[in-house]
């Protein structure tokens, strides 16, 4: 049941009457049996009327439903509007209108008729009950008889109980339904059409409510009251059946009732809260309407509107903000009468609906207040600002405004400010340029200057007028609201995304798809209507727009660009999102030049969390001759969030909006100055990005982001920017080394390499040091010979260039030894780690980290006995030097632990593993190569534990060897799978071990199973 509930008005006069007697009941037609329903399809019964009544309340059910079981709770045996409503308003008469609401005939064929006969009907009935005239809300404007039209006139108000303004989901089902019904029994499939999301009869109904409710707005004795109620739970069956964005309307009072859709109709006792809110909201009604009678008649006003754009039926959603409005600017029923002069001011980013929402509320004001202007004021430049002004003079008929010498700014600020004017609202629009309204008295933009005729000046001050201004620069709102913060207008929500996008579209396009555009469009209204009219242009679907998005930055931004026709865009402003901001950018650029670098450069940064150091380091380099660096700094982040262009998080880092960011960049590239601002991006995520060792492991997670940003920019072009890149490949390319992502480790190493090797030379340290990098980069994907040949080739150049005892040299020596060892050339190893620990020693001392890494990768090829003491002594000094879960001392944990299975001690080579590998997880992660490695050896040696107590297992049943060896070796084997590939020699490995685990498993199983038969055996034969 999708139901309406509506109550007409009708106001009699020259009566006599005592409110407080109790109302005299008259007795209503018996409710219809079923048999007897047809014969009540249509027409009006009355359920309570006396001889004081004032005004007619009429209840209007909805599809499926019935006159009076619609709004009668199943404990009860009459309706409440017949037995609690005449308890609460004693001046009404109370009816009921019936019409055939069935979708599928049971008996009888349903009736065929559709929203509009039906309408026509209830017309028809309530002027035929009401010869002096009252109203049903649409039709009747488009009807000749004077009967119909003085209904009309007599509307004072409609509630509406669940209504779908909006269409409800379930209506399709419910389409869907009667048309597979109608196959075999009469139906009206039509009716329930209209009902679903994208009717277009649906709106064109609503499109003419609005039109008519901005037509009785003129006059406030005959102005239609709204209000809204909208179920708060939902149904077993079928859920929410109108959601509350469907059911309210925006700018009107919206109340939740807390019940389902098929409750929220039906009450049993006066004190529900239901029924309580629906009474207030008649009673508030029937007071404002006996003020109105008691009001004096005041001398003719007559109100003006100067608004330059017609209703956009399309507005959907905004109400907390328009609530908002309606309070700041003194315009609710229950707020009394300022003394003072009001002002509101929305801000937001370009495209965000600040002007949207303005005239939605110039709208709804002149449906509230008949006698209040409405004065529409373009504020984009001072010209526009004279123009609007010398039409509120002749619009006005401002005394003098035909002389030539008129002043028309002065003129209308005098005027607005006498009582001569009435009540007024002014919306000044478009407020982004602080030196239109101010003059400027600091030196921080040096293209501002002073401005005697600054506009502030004319905009009036009185307790008659208030004022609502737009505007793109948060500071410019704030400083025409004498310091109070304006309304900040932030993205749709989901629902409103939703609705506003089946605004613009026809065709059946699922919510997922609806959903799914607004969140890549980041629910940014200018570019979902944009995207609305590129679809309907092109007759696309949605999805098809979405592969469009998935294309190219330049794609996305051709999208962002493409023109289009909307209600309330100003004829002289672009009205593609990407031309709106550029012109935010240019004014930024003009106005706040340090503001335009900063948003340039930070548009070039990853567009989260983006480091303040960065800012901070590019001011300093700047501006070194400068003074007041940090204060310049300050104000211009300052310009660029009260524009909404980027936004500040705890900490100090800074966000920018995705689309902001694409925009911005190609506004650089159009104005060809990509270049420089990415050098100088580069150079500040260089001076703060560390390389990739374990020491640095936070700070090259937290700015990693950043680096890739800038090295994706490939926008170098001399010497020194080009080695700059290279030292951010060669410090990005360690972190990827460290992280275990080898293929990109070595993709920037090679890049790097190349760069350096043909600015500075192949023989040059800083070329080798990345050489040495990459040839540890191809061993860690098993590709070994690439890397002895690299390793070898750096070890004799700096053998010639240093000699044998160089540190780095001995560097090349280890490095050469580890790949040897990979490849099982044990002797050779030891011989070059040997080397290098006897040096280091000589060199060094025994306690010098590099002198005990050196013993660490030489205990690897000792004897088992020997190996296990140097890997207790190398244990105690990197726990002493660097603690017990670093990664190097995790390191040769690990190597004891494996000298210690190698040797059969294995139960306690499994606690030294365990402990290694939840080191390992806390410290390194569960996927890096290291906790990996971990992984395996204590997956064997479980396997192994296993196998050597199979035959006590079944004393311990809680303890599952094989099961957990089984499953850690799966999970091993899927990562490395993952991160090295399948074919690498270290995936190989664990897949070996995987299978030896399942082997020793069910050889385990089978041995128990044969023992259990033979003890079962030998208990038969006893």
């Amino acid at each position: 049941m999708l139901s309406s509930f509506r109550r007409v008005f009708r106001t009699k006069s020259n009566q006599t009457h005592d409110p407080h007697e109790k109302p005299a009941s008259e007795p209503s037609p018996k409710p219809p049996t079923r048999s007897q329903t047809t014969k009540y399809y249509s027409g009006i019964q009355t359920l309570h009327s006396s001889e004081y009544d004032e005004i007619d309340i009429v209840f209007v059910h909805g599809l499926k439903g019935d006159c009076l079981k619609t709004w009668r709770d199943q404990t009860t045996n009459e309706p409440w509007p017949k037995t609690m409503l005449p308890l609460e308003i004693r001046t009404a008469r109370v009816l009921t209108y019936s019409y055939d609401a069935t979708v599928v005939g049971k008996k009888d064929v349903p009736s065929q008729n559709r929203i509009s006969n039906h309408a026509a009907n209830l017309l028809t009935a309530l002027a035929s009950l009401r010869q002096s005239g009252n109203t049903t809300l649409v039709t009747a404007r488009q009807r000749s008889e004077q009967h119909l039209q003085d209904i009309v006139n007599f509307t004072r108000g409609v509630i509406f109980l669940g209504t779908p303004h909006h269409g409800s989901s379930l209506a399709k089902f419910g389409e869907l339904v009667s048309r597979s019904v109608g196959l075999v029994k009469e139906t009206n499939s039509d009716i329930v059409q209209v009902l679903t999301r994208d009717s277009e009869v649906l709106a064109r109904i609503q499109d003419g409510f609005q039109a008519l409710l901005m037509t009785r707005s003129k006059d406030e004795s005959s102005m239609i009251e709204i209000t809204c109620f909208y179920e708060e739970l939902p149904t077993k069956r079928y859920g929410m059946i109108v959601p509350k964005h469907s059911a309210i309307l925006p700018g009107y009072t919206s109340i939740g009732i807390h019940k389902n859709h098929a409750e929220m109709t039906k009450f049993a006792h006066s004190d529900e809260p239901g029924f309580k809110a629906i009474c207030d909201e008649l009673k508030r009604w029937m007071n404002k309407i006996q003020q109105a009678k008691s009001k004096p008649q005041k001398s003719a006003h007559v109100a003006h509107c100067l608004v330059p754009y017609s209703y956009n039926p399309d507005f959907v959603g905004r109400s907390e903000i328009l609530e908002l409005l309606k309070d700041q600017l003194g315009h609710t029923n229950t707020q009394p009468q300022s003394k003072g002069h009001l002002r509101a001011a929305l801000h937001g980013l370009g495209g965000i609906g600040k002007t949207q929402i303005a005239l939605a509320y110039s709208f709804w004001l002149q449906e509230a207040s008949k006698d209040v202007s409405v004065f529409w004021v373009h504020a984009s430049s001072a010209e526009r600002f004279s123009e609007a002004h010398a039409n509120i003079a002749r619009e006005c008929k401002i005394p003098g405004h035909e002389d030539p010498s008129f002043d028309a700014l002065s003129g209308v600020k005098d005027w607005l400010q006498s009582k001569e004017s009435g009540q007024w609202l002014m919306i000044i629009d478009n407020a982004d340029d602080m030196r239109l309204f101010f003059p400027q008295t600091d030196n921080f933009s040096k293209s501002m200057s002073n401005n005697e005729d600054s506009l502030g000046q004319f905009l009036p001050e009185c307790s008659h007028g208030t004022i609502l201004i737009t505007t793109r620069n948060m500071q410019v709102g704030s400083r025409l609201m004498k310091g109070k913060r304006p309304i900040e207008v932030g993205k749709m929500d989901e629902n409103e995304a939703i609705q506003l996008l089946r605004q613009g579209l026809q065709g059946d396009e699922s919510t997922e798809d609806l959903l799914q555009l607004s969140s890549r469009l980041e629910f940014l209204p200018l570019a979902l209507v944009q995207a609305a009219a590129f679809i309907q242009e092109n007759s696309i679907t949605a999805n098809d727009y979405l592969e469009l998005l998935d294309g190219s930055d330049k794609d996305l931004i051709d999208l962002l660009s493409e023109d289009f026709e909307t209600v309330g865009r100003d004829s002289d402003t672009p009205r593609a999102v990407a031309q709106t901001w550029m012109l935010s950018f240019q004014q930024i650029e003009r106005e706040y030049p340090f503001a335009g670098e900063l948003l340039s450069l930070m548009s070039l940064f990853d567009r989260q969390a983006i480091p303040l150091e960065f800012l901070e380091f590019y001011s300093e380099e700047k501006k070194r001759a400068e003074s007041n660096i940090r204060m310049q700094l300050v104000k211009a982040l300052g310009v660029l969030k009260a524009f909404c262009f980027i936004r500040a998080e705890k900490g100090g880092d800074h966000n920018m909006h995705r689309l902001v960011q694409l925009v911005t960049r190609t506004w650089l590239i159009r104005k060809g100055v990509m270049t420089p601002f990415a050098r100088d991006a580069l150079l500040a995520v260089s001076e703060f990005y560390p390389y990739g060792n374990f020491e640095e492991v936070d700070i090259c997670t937290a700015y990693l982001s950043h680096a890739i940003s800038v090295l994706d920019l490939q926008s170098v072009e001399c010497d020194e920017d080009r080695l700059l890149r290279a030292s951010m490949l060669h410090r990005v390319g360690g972190f990827f080394l460290f992280q275990g992502r080898y293929a990109d480790a070595e993709r920037l190493q090679r890049e790097g390499t190349k760069i350096r090797a043909e600015l500075l030379g192949e023989e040059h340290t800083e070329t080798l040091v990345l050489r040495l990098d990459l040839s540890y980069c191809l061993q860690s994907q098993a590709r070994y010979e690439e890397a002895e040949k690299l390793a070898v080739a750096v070890l004799e150049i700096w053998k010639r260039l240093y000699g044998e005892e160089h540190h780095k040299t001995l560097d090349a020596m280890s490095a050469l030894a580890l790949n040897y060892y990979d490849q099982d050339k044990i002797e050779e190893a030891k011989r070059l780690w040997t080397h290098v620990s006897e040096i280091r020693k000589r060199v060094l001392g025994e306690d010098h980290e590099d002198t005990i890494r050196a013993m660490s990768d030489l205990a690897l090829t000792l004897e088992e006995a020997e190996e296990v003491e140097m890997h207790k002594h190398i244990i105690e000094a990197k726990t002493k030097a660097n603690g017990a879960d670093h990664p190097s001392t995790l390191i040769s944990k690990s190597h004891l632990a494996m000298t210690l299975y190698t040797r059969g001690e294995v139960w306690e080579a499994e606690e030294l593993e365990a402990e290694v590998l939840e080191a390992r997880k806390r410290i390194l992660g569960e996927e890096h190569p290291d906790t990996l490695v971990s992984m395996m050896n204590l997956g064997q040696t479980w396997t192994t534990l296993g196998k050597e107590t199979a035959d006590t297992r079944h004393l311990y049943p809680d303890v599952d060897l094989f099961g957990d060896a089984k499953r850690l070796l799966e999970e091993c084997v899927r990562l490395r799978t993952k991160l090295l590939g399948p074919d690498h020699p270290d995936t190989l490995q664990s897949c070996t071990w995987l299978e030896g685990c399942q082997e020793a498993m069910e050889l385990a199983d089978r041995i128990e199973v044969d023992t259990k038969a033979v003890e079962l055996n030998g208990q038969v034969e006893l």
